[in-house]
């Protein structure tokens, strides 16, 4: 990776001059797509997936920039979920899948192969489906059937264009129509008084993240800066948090080209407390090495803790996130801690989803790099036809 321009952090024009594909102004649209997605979702009609019962079980589909769809859904059903919400990112579609199944199909352009595949099967066998996606596509002529229902993407992100770097950016407009879905099935609690609190939290979170803000005060750019020339460890304190994980990962590696490694406590503790005895943790640094004729320092582990708000976990739980810690820093690894503040659990974590996505995009920026498009990415599409 190229050195971290810091410079650029701090100076708000030449961000947005740096930004030509305009990601750190989407990104700020959150909020908006969730207003915006509400409305598309009232009109769509998906309050009438009620009248016909509760679902023997839900398959959300989704890939790529819109894979978080299916994460959220999941970490917020949680266990006590009274119907099995199941993930699929592609493939055929589970043999259980029938009439008294639901399937929610969702892609920015509507013609993501793994959906849309899914979503045509899943017509034929006669359960109902739920698609958000690009009107006019493949996807919504499934979703518009008679039976079924299908939300198209808020305006605002529909212009950005209809490919995986779009989805990234459109997270909110994808999501919201699923979380209103799952309401009317009562699977989960998200009515639109409550996605209107969440898409305050998204705006509130926005302005601390925005541009023009000193480095030294914002958090993005304050957890950007500590990010460059790392291997990050990206650890979630429990199931909520999970989902901003595997999003954070996902926002490192697609949008800042760093790779990351994810996981959530308690089951991946263990594995994350290894790799602080490993080639990537922190060693002694000789203060009078010469950077010319030395060789450079190798990219160190950076634990980079998700937590939720202190009152919403267990005492267990605190017990062990000070414990891995205190056991990194014991070890020499650095950690960085972005904490939820109070509220419900969608907007805690749509205040966690935002700050790092807005880090990985600063991360890019400052690094030189273009964080709406991949020419590695493009490469391998073109070679696959």
């Amino acid at each position: 990776m190229s050195a971290l321009d810091e410079t650029l952090l701090s100076d708000g024009e030449a961000l947005a001059a740096a930004d030509t594909s305009g990601v750190l102004r989407a990104l700020a649209t959150a909020g908006a797509q969730v207003r915006e997605a509400v409305q598309l979702s009232e009109d769509a009609g998906v309050a009438r997936l009620a009248e016909d019962g509760r679902p023997r079980a839900v398959l959300v589909a989704s890939l790529g920039g819109s894979s978080v769809v299916a994460d959220v859904l999941t970490a917020l059903a949680g266990r006590s979920c009274p119907v099995p919400v199941v993930a699929r990112r592609g493939g055929p579609l589970p043999s259980w899948v029938g009439p008294l199944d639901l399937v929610v199909a969702v892609s920015m352009s509507g013609r993501a192969p793994g959906p849309l595949a899914l979503a045509v099967e899943a017509a034929r066998r006669g359960a109902r489906v739920v698609t958000v996606g690009a009107e006019g596509s493949p996807l919504a002529a499934i979703g518009s059937r008679p039976g079924n229902v299908h939300v198209p993407p808020a305006r605002g992100v529909r212009a950005a264009g209809a490919g995986e770097r779009s989805s990234r950016v459109a997270l909110w407009a994808l999501l919201t129509p699923v979380l209103l879905a799952a309401h009317a099935l009562d699977l989960v609690r998200t009515p639109p008084e409550v996605l209107t609190a969440v898409a305050d939290r998204l705006d509130d979170e926005s302005d601390r993240c925005k541009p023009s803000s000193e480095a030294f005060v914002n958090p993005a750019k304050v957890l950007a800066l500590e990010l460059a020339q790392t291997v990050p460890v990206v650890l979630a304190d429990g199931d909520l948090m999970a989902a901003a994980a595997r999003r954070a990962g996902s926002m490192l590696a697609r949008t800042a080209r760093v790779p990351a490694v994810t996981g959530s406590l308690p089951d991946d503790a263990s594995e994350v407390v290894a790799t602080f005895g490993g080639p990537f943790a922190a060693t002694s640094e000789d203060l009078f090495a010469d950077p010319f004729l030395d060789a450079p320092v190798a990219p160190r582990l950076r634990l980079l803790l998700l937590r939720d708000a202190p009152e919403s976990l267990a005492d267990a739980d605190r017990v062990l996130v000070e414990a891995v810690s205190r056991t990194a820093e014991d070890a020499g690894v650095r950690v960085s801690d972005v904490v939820a503040d109070p509220g419900t659990e969608l907007a805690r974590l749509a205040q966690v989803l935002q700050r790092t996505d807005f880090a990985s995009t600063y991360l890019a920026l400052a690094s030189g790099i273009d964080p709406a498009t991949s020419p590695h990415v493009a490469d391998l599409k073109d070679r696959l036809g």
